[in-house]
């Protein structure tokens, strides 16, 4: 696939944000897209840049990682995308001159940013529909962290019934650009489900506290299994582990030094001809030094 200037055909809306903030976003109007390959349900989307610590004005090159927090399975392309967004000082540029585009099965959204601040640049991607057996959807539901439909599915007697599901994922992370870190973090994009940074992480030692808000369509989620875990400074593993949100939607983990993930899937079962359960999926990047 060619490189593709993300606005190219679209319109492009522009609202002055807080505290010295600007944020644009680059909205994508396309048809509602339908696949049946269940392996599809199954991979996280991470958007994560080659470094997360960059210099005024440089080029960046974040990675669409749809799979793992380490490897890409298949590229997102352009005309999956509903959205892309940017939280950041005032003379950053623009969206409409970022470029989409893929590198063998990782797509590569390619930007240069301005002067110093902790940016934060979020994907935000259509709705998909795909059916999936009994087992597939068990599997998936255990595996991906979404305990609670399948702990409903087993009292309810359905472990056996297959699914059609709709499925959006919607991911940011936070790029610090030389020396400020900035406040205002906690921004909200509007997309259906968002990890919304109540601290930068940016300002804290590895040992300290980082928390944030789970929101869809929103509203704060109160009880929202998540996920987060990463990879240490020399590439290990950072073991995942899960925690839930409060009466609020906020959470709250201990960060050590490394780059780190935070994730959900959030799923309501819906009553509709077509289709069983609607998942919208999150994720928040960053790295600890």
């Amino acid at each position: 696939m060619s490189p593709v200037k993300a606005s190219e055909g679209v319109p492009v809306t522009f609202c002055a944000g807080r505290r010295r903030f600007r944020r644009w976003q680059v909205s994508f109007v396309l048809l509602l897209l339908s696949v049946s390959a269940a392996a599809l349900s199954a991979h996280d989307l991470f958007l994560k840049p080659v470094t997360f610590f960059v210099s005024p004005g440089s080029s960046v090159n974040l990675l669409v990682l749809n799979g793992t927090f380490s490897a890409s399975e298949n590229a997102v392309t352009r005309d999956r995308v509903r959205e892309l967004s940017l939280l950041a000082p005032a003379d950053a540029p623009r969206p409409e001159s970022w470029v989409w585009h893929s590198a063998g099965d990782t797509a590569v959204v390619s930007m240069r940013v301005g002067g110093p601040g902790t940016y934060v640049i979020g994907v935000s991607t259509l709705p998909r529909a795909l059916s999936l057996t009994a087992d597939e959807f068990n599997e998936y539901l255990a595996a991906d962290g979404v305990p609670d439909i399948l702990d409903a599915r087993r009292r309810s007697g359905e472990l056996n019934r297959p699914v059609r599901e709709r499925y959006s994922k919607h991911v940011k992370a936070l790029l610090q650009v030389g020396a400020v870190r900035s406040a205002g973090l906690d921004s909200v994009l509007g997309y259906p489900a968002e990890i919304v940074p109540l601290d930068n992480p940016y300002t804290l030692r590895p040992g300290q506290t980082f928390r944030f808000r789970v929101l869809v369509d929103g509203q704060p989620i109160a009880n929202q299994y998540v996920l987060y875990g990463g990879r240490g400074p020399r590439g290990n593993r950072l073991a995942q582990r899960s925690l839930r949100t409060d009466q609020a939607g906020e959470g709250k983990l201990v960060v050590g030094v490394g780059q780190w993930y935070v994730k959900f899937i959030h799923m309501a079962r819906i009553a509709s001809d077509s289709i069983d359960y609607e998942s919208k999926w999150a994720s928040l990047t960053f790295e600890i030094r």
